[in-house]
């Protein structure tokens, strides 16, 4: 039986979210080692985190969150979800930005509370709709392509001379 779109939407956002929650972990340990432990600045350390978080989370969604979605093929994929996680770091280092130049709050807790915590946030959301829009279409999209079936017929076995 097939899914109501209701399921299918509560079936990514769950799997959407354990991605999520596991590259959060490691976007939040990366940019506190960075910015606590290495000295980074804080915008720096939010950027190495993120590269590095967003690359897990590509290969988590598109190999188990969206594996369900068409392939438009990799170079097609990748260099939208690059572009919409940069987007998406902008919103985060908007957040943690607002905070430290506009607010003036400094420390660990400011960091983490606007950095990963409404910065992530916002962004997540973001990311979300955008990768279910452009990155991992649905098989009836048409910028899907269709590619043609090879040719299924049995060959004639070569004449024995």
């Amino acid at each position: 039986m097939a899914r109501s779109p209701l399921q299918v939407l509560i079936h990514e956002v769950g799997k959407f979210g354990i991605v999520g929650a596991i590259c959060y972990a490691i976007d939040f340990a990366v940019s506190n080692l960075c910015h606590t432990l290495l000295g980074m600045g804080p915008l720096s350390a939010k950027t190495v985190s993120t590269v590095i978080a967003a690359t897990c989370a590509y290969v988590g969604n598109r190999h188990w969150s969206f594996n369900h979605r068409a392939r438009t093929g990799i170079r097609r994929e990748y260099t939208l979800f690059v572009i919409l996680n940069a987007i998406g770091l902008m919103i985060a280092l908007a957040c943690l930005g607002f905070a430290k130049y506009v607010l003036h709050l400094e420390g660990v807790l400011a960091f983490n509370l606007f950095g990963n915590v409404l910065g992530t946030g916002l962004g997540t959301i973001f990311r979300f709709w955008t990768y279910k829009k452009y990155v991992f279409l649905h098989p009836d999209h048409p910028k899907v392509a269709v590619l043609p079936v090879k040719d299924q017929r049995i060959p004639e076995p070569a004449a024995q001379a």
